[in-house]
């Protein structure tokens, strides 16, 4: 029964409270509460602060967390071995990847992996915007950019520049900027990051930094589509080169600035300080480690 009620609080701090988690069950309001306090009771210790609108974790909770991720990934590596043999991947895994990335390069390595293994199930979230893996019960993470949480452990993939582009029609249409400055007399596609939108673009040459705040009509929180408006002729984007790759290949996009520096970030594989994760969950990280170490550009 412990291991249920961990499961069980998991799921309560995953689902931001009480009654989400009891529904995502099936279970009654009243046997979330009961089976909560069982647990509290269990440790001796009060583990959520709970109002009227949400829900906070006390530090005994935050220490939970983390021991019952390991707990329970434990039990379940054990159940594995035990009932089905130490060869045998089964059960599910959830992992986050931004929108372009995932539906470019991750999902074609998850449909390839779930063929090879058919006891898998994968719940894909694709975000651009940060993912808690802690919080939201994320097994990994594909994530560009610095490690901002130190509690995180995070796996190198590779390097990764950025990218000012553009299609031929608009190109035909408009002019091709010749110097950043120009980029005030353009339309500029821009991504939106939570409540920021990435307005200033930063360009190197030389030692010297320049940085140009680019206006546009067109702004979203959705790297796929920012790059579908591109493709359409609607503006100038800045992007990740493994994002639009296949396009400049293809000539469906051409690359401006090609003399600038834009700046790149890391590609991470991210994920919680867990002791011990599935077997089903390392192999995946190690294909998509290979595939993507392979396939990167610097």
């Amino acid at each position: 029964m412990l291991l249920k009620n961990l499961a069980l609080f998991l799921l309560i701090v995953e689902k931001g409270g009480l009654s989400a988690a009891g529904r995502e069950l099936g279970l009654s309001p009243a046997s979330v509460s009961e089976r909560l306090a069982q647990l509290e009771n269990f440790y001796g210790a009060s583990l959520l602060n709970r109002t009227t609108r949400a829900i906070h974790l006390t530090d005994e909770g935050r220490l939970l967390v983390d021991g019952a991720r390991r707990l329970l990934a434990q039990a379940d590596e054990l159940h594995s071995s035990i009932r089905l043999g130490t060869h045998t991947v089964r059960g599910p895994i959830r992992l986050s990847a931004p929108e372009d990335l995932g539906r470019q390069y991750i999902e074609p390595i998850l449909a390839q992996f779930m063929q090879e293994h058919p006891e898998v199930s994968i719940d894909l979230n694709l975000s651009d915007g940060y993912v808690d893996p802690i919080s939201q019960g994320i097994d990994f993470a594909v994530r560009f950019g610095e490690l901002a949480d130190s509690t995180l452990h995070a796996r190198l993939i590779g390097e990764n520049r950025r990218v000012v582009c553009a299609s031929p029609l608009y190109l035909a249409r408009h002019g091709t900027p010749q110097h950043p400055e120009d980029l005030s007399e353009h339309e500029c596609l821009v991504m939106r990051f939570g409540i920021n939108i990435s307005r200033e673009w930063t360009f190197k040459k030389q030692g010297q930094t320049q940085r140009i705040t680019v206006r546009g009509r067109r702004v979203a929180n959705d790297g796929a589509l920012v790059r579908q408006w591109c493709l359409a002729g609607h503006g100038i984007c800045l992007k990740s080169v493994w994002d639009v790759r296949a396009d400049l290949e293809a000539g469906r996009l051409v690359e401006v600035f090609q003399d600038y520096d834009l700046g790149g970030t890391a590609l991470n594989i991210v994920y919680p300080p867990t002791r011990v994760q599935p077997r089903r969950v390392r192999m995946l990280i190690e294909r998509i480690a290979d595939v993507l170490s392979t396939d990167r550009m610097a």
